[in-house]
């Protein structure tokens, strides 16, 4: 029993750093396409002109008490800003989900389901935004939404869409996580910039915002033109056909590397 306690002791150092690179590595990862990223680049920034400020280094000491005085209410700070991160990040340990990254057998045939999705509602010229979640949580902007939890299919997204007085869910965007149709009438947050093409309705408007502030990739459709649009990191890719957007998922969702430029870049990439 000793000798195993020593033999322990030997290989512990290397499971204490396993374990804190696996709990960083999630964390990163959970963060990652969100808004936390550039708050936790600006932190990591202010707390490295605080040792650079130091008298060894610089000696800017009235730069470095103000500093001081900040980092000191540094963890109270975090816990404000990252609170929506941190709770998503609790409620993926709970679940299990913390230490798998797993893809389902079944994602090509997902991808073909939105795809026809897709074709199926500009044919009809149905307007449409359907948001397939990826790394970054959406559940803030689910609160008020609609949950569903359904398999997806071609006929459950376009009668979700369906512009009638008796369907109160068309307005509002569709959220794709795990292969599930998770939640519909979602309502997610408008893109503030400026230079935003004007001939854009609020259906781009809101899928480049939801874009701009995660990771998620937003499928759009316009019921004036007919036209498939892709919003992914801030960026607008419009009038996608059918083998551009699978394409696009494949690359974008798969995460396989690209065999070649794809139809969807040649189709411009509007900012």
């Amino acid at each position: 029993m000793r000798d195993l306690i020593e033999a322990f002791r030997t290989v512990a150092p290397f499971i204490d750093a396993l374990i804190v690179y696996l709990l960083i590595y999630r964390a990163l990862l959970l963060i990652k396409g969100t808004r936390a990223v550039p708050m936790l680049i600006g932190l990591s920034t202010l707390v490295g002109l605080y040792f650079v400020s130091q008298d060894a280094f610089l000696g800017l000491a009235t730069f470095n008490w103000l500093l001081e005085k900040f980092i000191g209410s540094l963890f109270l700070i975090v816990v404000v800003v990252f609170q929506a991160d941190i709770r998503r990040a609790l409620v993926a340990f709970g679940g299990a989900q913390f230490f798998s990254n797993f893809r389902s057998a079944s994602e090509a045939q997902l991808l073909d389901e939105v795809v026809k999705c897709a074709g199926l509602l500009a044919g009809q010229r149905v307007g449409a935004l359907v948001v397939l979640e990826r790394d970054a949580k959406l559940d803030q902007y689910m609160d008020d939404s609609v949950k569903l939890d359904a398999r997806v299919s071609k006929e459950l997204v376009y009668a979700l869409f369906v512009p009638e007085r008796q369907n109160p869910l068309h307005d509002g965007a569709v959220v794709i996580r795990d292969g599930r149709v998770y939640a519909g009438g979602v309502f997610l947050p408008m893109s503030a910039r400026a230079q935003v093409d004007r001939q854009l309705g609020t259906r781009h408007r809101a899928a480049l915002g939801l874009s701009e502030e995660t990771d998620a990739v937003v499928l759009v459709v316009s019921e004036e033109r007919g036209e498939v649009s892709l919003a992914v990191d801030g960026r607008l890719e419009r009038s996608l056909t059918s083998q551009a957007l699978r394409d696009r998922l494949v690359e974008l969702l798969m995460r396989k590397p690209p065999r070649a430029m794809s139809q969807a870049r040649r189709s411009g990439v509007e900012t």
